[in-house]
């Protein structure tokens, strides 16, 4: 199982957001995706969900055709989509928003599995579950957000900016959860974020996009070592 992107470009309007993008991704890796604003990072994550529209190229997992598909078709290819700050529903409790994600696994049984082994990841949310998801903190919605996408079952995650407006004690805690659920679940994981260090610092391989290309990709523990990317994406 690999997730093979080939020459992926999408426009918007005059735009080139993401320009001949190529990768590989293994089963069972975390792949970080680093770069400025504006890099293409969040396009990207779109057009492999089919939130966004690509112009050409070609992305599959499992050999399954993911650009242009419905969001809906590619959760049962066990494909999970977290998007920036958007994947809460604020009305409902954590744990209507947790069986939301199930909604299309037959194996009730199987899916209250689930929702412990995210309760044991996150037990702020096993503590807040009669709670609705408007009086969660910024971190407990992140946790939230990623235990509804994780109630899908899915094989590949792809997560969006999961430290964004967070504080840096809670960004650490969301990461390593992060790291300990690609291992423990086996889950591909693909990390869009501009928080670039702390992504490579639980991330198998790095990829770096400026102004829409892929400027460089190697294992995380390299691009942390390259003088080049340090100075330019990591400060220092």
């Amino acid at each position: 199982m690999t997730l093979i992107v080939n020459d992926l470009c999408v426009d918007h309007g005059a735009i080139r957001a993401v320009d001949h993008v190529s990768m590989k991704i293994e089963q069972g890796q975390l792949a970080a995706v680093i770069g400025a604003n504006g890099a293409g990072k969040t396009t990207l994550l779109r057009a492999l969900s089919g939130l966004t529209p690509a112009t050409s190229g070609a992305a599959s997992w499992q050999g399954n055709n993911l650009l242009h598909s419905k969001p809906e078709k590619l959760v049962r290819f066990g494909v999970s989509h977290v998007s920036e700050g958007k994947s809460v529903i604020p009305e409902l409790t954590v744990g209507e928003n947790l069986s939301l994600g199930a909604l299309w696994r037959r194996n009730t049984s199987e899916a209250k599995d689930t929702r412990q082994s995210i309760f044991e990841t996150f037990p702020r949310l096993e503590e807040r579950s009669s709670q609705l998801a408007d009086t969660l903190s910024g971190g407990e919605r992140q946790m939230l957000a990623i235990g509804r996408a994780l109630m899908a079952k899915p094989q590949l995650l792809l997560l969006d900016e999961p430290s964004l407006g967070l504080a840096p004690l809670v960004i650490a805690q969301i990461f390593q959860s992060i790291r300990d659920l690609t291992t423990r679940m086996g889950l591909t994981v693909v990390l869009v974020e501009q928080n670039a260090m702390s992504a490579l610092e639980i991330a198998d391989v790095g990829i770096v996009l400026n102004l829409g290309r892929v400027a460089a990709t190697n294992s995380a523990q390299s691009l942390i070592a390259d003088p080049q990317v340090r100075a330019a994406y990591l400060g220092y």
